[in-house]
């Protein structure tokens, strides 16, 4: 019985848990986009679980605004493209989205040209790259 739930947890915590998304979603929305910049979305992980994708360009919205509150960031959406081709829910430019440190993006340079914060469906933040960088 201790095997089976030590099984069931280490399945759960690969998987990513019911929070952490393990794959970017593409309804094929993407494909006018600059390889370049298609290849970096896709390979883009999680900071503090760099085993999981920060999500997809599905999950990316815009954010080339911020401001900083103390010892972390504050997102602001600046996306004005429509959701509808790009499979995502809405958010309204303007929404300040609190960022955890933990999911500050460094190191993966910023091809985009635009600062990018992954949410997910249920609001919560993926990866958060600050605007600039190449």
């Amino acid at each position: 019985m201790k095997d089976l739930l030590s099984a069931l947890i280490l399945l759960v915590v690969a998987s990513g848990g019911p929070t952490h998304p393990t794959f970017a979603r593409d309804n094929g929305q993407w494909g006018a986009t600059d390889q370049a910049i298609s290849k970096w979305f896709r390979e883009l992980k999680q900071p503090d679980q760099p085993r999981l994708s920060c999500c997809g360009e599905a999950d990316a919205y815009y954010s080339d605004s911020f401001e900083v509150d103390g010892d972390h960031y504050i997102a602001i959406i600046t996306d004005e493209r429509d959701d509808a081709p790009l499979g995502r829910p809405h958010i309204a430019p303007g929404t300040r989205i609190a960022v955890p440190n933990h999911k500050m993006k460094w190191d993966a340079g910023n091809p985009t040209g635009h600062g990018v914060i992954f949410v997910g469906n249920r609001g919560q933040v993926f990866c958060y790259v600050a605007p600039g960088g190449v």
